[in-house]
């Protein structure tokens, strides 16, 4: 009878050796493409930005093929944990709550978060400056999390959208006094675009942590596979090269530069 049983045992393990050992042919990808440079799309409605030349090459490395699939922000972990996708890819930040929902590989990169206003408006990333103002958010990222926890008690209204360009789309009509995301999206996505002109850059950048790829925790094979592809970008210098192609300064996330 112990026989028998180490015989069930042993092949019990083997089939979750097995298991563990799934070939990843094709990776979905969720992405909300409204928030260039790191992901938007191209006239020709081609997916373009960091994130995405950062996914193909993961992909690549991976021996996977990547296929994007778009989706509001807010969406992306109710749709990664549904299993419309396999991995999350659209400038998410490491959170403690999100991590209680799914796994992040090594993060990415890190930048900071970044008000914008009308030129000359005075305002401060404040609560005390921001008071009886509206600010628009995309709604579930961390600048929505952080302008309802730090500045909507003290009377500023924080009003959500389900992307970033209709963020803007208010802030040009006036609707909004300002906006509240990230710095170089704001910068290189708004800022030094036409569209841009009349607003700057309101006070001094929030720091917000560094952002990853998000995946399931129960397919920790894939999260593997994808650290193994980020270490090996980091070391060959692949990352700098795909870097440089939208910023003049580095992103990289501090443990990595």
């Amino acid at each position: 009878m112990k026989k028998l049983f180490a015989a069930v045992a042993i092949a019990a393990f083997a089939c979750a050796g097995t298991a563990q050992a799934k070939e990843w042919k094709e990776i979905r990808i969720g992405v909300d493409a409204s928030y260039a440079p790191f992901e938007s799309k191209a006239p020709d409605g081609k997916l373009v930005g960091f994130d995405i030349d950062l996914g193909n090459e993961i992909c690549k490395r991976v021996h996977a093929k990547c296929v994007w699939v778009e989706n509001d922000f807010d969406g992306l972990i109710p749709g990664l944990k549904a299993r419309k996708f396999d991995g999350v890819l659209s400038s998410m930040t490491i959170t403690p709550e999100r991590e209680q929902q799914i796994a992040f590989s090594k993060p990415l990169f890190d930048t900071p978060t970044a008000l914008v206003a009308k030129k000359g408006s005075g305002l401060l990333p404040t609560a005390a400056s921001l008071k009886g103002k509206s600010v628009g958010v995309e709604q579930g990222t961390t600048q929505e999390a952080y302008a309802k926890k730090n500045w909507e008690p003290a009377g500023v209204k924080v009003v959500p959208y389900q992307n970033q360009d209709q963020v803007y789309q208010d802030l040009l009509s006036g609707r909004l006094d300002a906006a509240l995301q990230d710095k170089v999206q704001a910068d290189l996505g708004f800022l030094k675009q036409s569209r841009g002109a009349g607003f700057a850059e309101a006070g001094e950048p929030i720091p917000s942590g560094a952002a990853a790829m998000g995946m399931r925790k129960e397919d920790a094979d894939l999260k593997a596979a994808v650290d193994k592809a980020i270490d090996g970008m980091m070391k060959d210098g692949t990352y700098k090269k795909l870097e440089s192609k939208y910023f003049d300064f580095d992103v990289a996330p501090k443990s990595a530069s």
